[in-house]
């Protein structure tokens, strides 16, 4: 029997008992970012991988320590906790957003505010203890799981956790009978001139007819002003200590202060880990020269901010849950640096560890 367990799961690429811990494990995360909600979830990401990161990096000063091998700890942190069944994204904040889609059908009365965007959004709502509704974020958390592992196990060149957030996300709107899109109230999916308006949806629910992701993160200016910056930081920071993820878990931390209610604090994850990945795409094909690496962070963020606004026009202003934009955007550009690198049009694959 033991033996059994022993054998390797086809493309998942671990024994059948690991793979039983971390199936309980991610249905534990899921429940965990149902209770506490999907937003406070992904704030703890955020402060894991900064411990990770810094673990690390200053790890890395000890060059031929023979207690430890350079770098392991902190991505042990950064990677099976921080991404892993407790926080990572594709779980724990998977499993929050899904249980927010349920709740905002099933127990429309606990919304504690009167009109506002549907209650299937709120992702800082924590549902303490409802066994239906952590039963909803443990099964998203195991789907989360799943569809990260087997888009790794089958080679998929993108970054699979942040496609099994996307993927969850819709999942749970086709299954708790939201629109996969919506329609839009205006001339189009990119029109927002009906939340400018105040114009307001005729069922009399008081939400309006158009809701963006953020209301202080939509126009295409500040887009683009928010994407350079913090390109630019992502790209500095992965300079400087060669960390992929410190940023983002700044980038994910900083998030507390919106989950408090602090008004208008820009959500950048997807902005800092694209001048980060851009950057070190750009070192060698620039000879390393620090000014250039910058601007090529600069482009990296942008793009990463303008991808997450274009996706939430698209997937989420229209519908009534929470589809993550940052999630769809570093879907699309690891994708793309996944592919290029495939094809030979640039030298590394960033973070995503493709090929030799």
């Amino acid at each position: 029997m033991f033996e059994a367990f022993a054998l390797q799961i086809p493309v998942i690429g671990v024994s059948a008992e690991r793979f039983v811990v971390l199936l309980l494990a991610a249905f534990a995360g899921g429940m965990f970012g149902a209770a506490i909600g999907a937003l406070p979830s992904f704030i703890f990401t955020g402060f894991v991988v900064l411990l990770g990161e810094t673990a690390g990096i200053v790890i890395r000063q000890f060059e031929g320590a023979d207690l430890i091998t350079a770098g392991e700890l902190g991505t042990g942190i950064t990677g099976s906790i921080g991404f892993g069944p407790f926080v990572g994204p594709h779980i724990a904040f998977a499993g929050g957003v899904a249980a927010s889609a349920y709740a905002g059908k099933r127990y429309a009365d606990m919304n504690p505010s009167e009109g506002g965007y549907h209650f299937g959004k709120d992702i800082t709502y924590a549902f303490g203890t409802q066994p239906d509704i952590l039963a909803v974020g443990g099964l998203f958390g195991v789907l989360g799981l799943l569809i990260s592992r087997v888009a790794g196990g089958i080679g998929l060149p993108l970054d699979s956790v942040a496609l099994s957030v996307m993927t969850t996300a819709f999942i749970a709107r086709i299954a708790f009978g939201y629109p996969l899109i919506g329609s839009p109230a205006g001339s189009g999916l990119l029109d927002m001139s009906p939340f400018e308006k105040g114009t307001m949806r005729g069922d009399g629910s008081g939400r309006p007819a158009t809701e963006p992701w953020l209301p202080h993160q939509y126009k295409w200016v500040n887009i683009v002003v928010i994407g350079l910056g913090a390109g630019i930081l992502g790209g500095w920071t992965w300079l400087i200590t060669e960390s992929f993820f410190l940023a983002y878990g700044i980038s994910a931390a900083s998030l507390l202060f919106l989950n408090l209610g602090v008004e208008k604090i820009p959500v950048t994850h997807h902005i800092t880990l694209g001048g980060s990945a851009f950057g070190a795409v750009a070192a060698p094909m620039v000879g390393g020269s620090e000014p250039l690496i910058i601007v090529a962070a600069a482009v990296g963020g942008l793009i990463g901010a303008l991808l997450g606004e274009v996706t939430q026009r698209v997937a989420y202003a229209h519908s009534g849950t929470h589809v993550d934009p940052p999630a769809m955007s570093i879907t699309i550009y690891s994708l793309l640096i996944g592919v290029l690198f495939l094809l030979g049009a640039i030298p590394n694959s960033a973070y995503l560890g493709l090929g030799p």
